[in-house]
């Protein structure tokens, strides 16, 4: 899949995953695949508490390693008190390094978006936390064994779904157009207005995961929460809409202070006066001119 007319699309993004050349194809979501995983399934966490305990303190067994991530990324096993559970493990020692994000701070950054999403109450980012492991620390994350098609995708330019917005048009291999799309969900326009806080510069459609139960989530934050406008994003159909009186809400309350051990206290910084501009303009922003807004690969 190739962009045809990308109105706001980047060719050469360098982020997490490095440069993504166009041969990548849909479905490769960089990090993870996570409906497609093998084996049997782990026995459930328990609740919120046992989780947050397997996912600091539980003996972690590497099971595999993700290879389409630039970045190590492992599937893990971790087990205790009678209870195991699947997650991704970033050690920071396997960050290939950015021009435009300080080296080994990226698990940290994964860690951060789950906390600016646990303060909002808005649960956007499994369960993440920063633990040692085999390979030195680095981010665990709970690993989603069952997803579903998400609501962000390409489409036949002749069969967009009722009710999505088309982002940006493309062209497959032999020339049949396509449309860059995403659902008009409340789901995703909370998801939009997190990544307009964290300043996420990779939320690729990939970066989407929908389970089951109809919750939508977002992972792979490794390269959020810098202090430049950075935001890159496949949501871009919720641009100049207002911000939800609910949303807005959540912002006003929240205490950028929670990032504090995570951050730089520029970066912590940046968080607060981003959510004070989002309120303050009552709309969730639009695409920038000056710069590729779309990360590449879109999905």
């Amino acid at each position: 899949m190739r962009s045809a007319i990308p109105p706001t699309g980047d060719q050469t993004h360098t982020g997490e995953h490095g440069p993504v050349g166009a041969q990548q194809q849909r479905g490769s979501s960089g990090d993870r695949g996570r409906a497609r995983a093998p084996g049997a399934q782990p026995s459930s966490g328990g609740g919120p508490a046992e989780l947050g305990r397997l996912l600091r303190d539980a003996e972690m067994e590497i099971e595999g390693r993700l290879i389409e991530a630039s970045n190590t990324t492992l599937r893990v096993i971790l087990s205790g008190g009678g209870r195991s559970v699947r997650a991704v493990y970033k050690p920071v020692r396997g960050e290939r390094p950015l021009w435009d994000f300080p080296h080994g701070t990226l698990a940290a950054r994964e860690v951060a978006a789950y906390a600016v999403s646990e303060s909002l109450g808005w649960d956007l980012v499994p369960p993440t936390v920063m633990r040692d492991g085999p390979l030195g620390p680095g981010s665990c994350q709970l690993w989603l064994d069952e997803t579903v098609e998400p609501p962000v995708d390409f489409v036949p330019a002749n069969e967009l779904p009722k009710g999505w917005l088309p982002i940006a048009a493309a062209e497959d291999e032999d020339g049949r157009p396509y449309l860059l799309a995403h659902a008009d969900d409340p789901r995703l326009a909370r998801l939009a207005a997190f990544d307009a806080v964290i300043n996420n510069a990779d939320r690729k459609g990939g970066h989407v995961l929908a389970t089951p139960d109809q919750r939508v989530y977002g992972v792979d934050h490794g390269i959020c929460f810098h202090t430049e406008d950075k935001l890159r994003t496949v949501l871009w159909g919720f641009a100049g809409r207002a911000v939800p009186t609910d949303v807005a809400a959540a912002l006003r309350a929240f205490d950028p202070g929670v990032l504090d051990d995570l951050l730089t206290t520029a970066e912590v910084d940046a968080v607060g006066t981003r959510i004070k501009q989002l309120v303050a303009d009552g709309r969730l922003p639009q695409p920038p001119e000056d710069r590729h807004a779309i990360p590449w690969p879109p999905i």
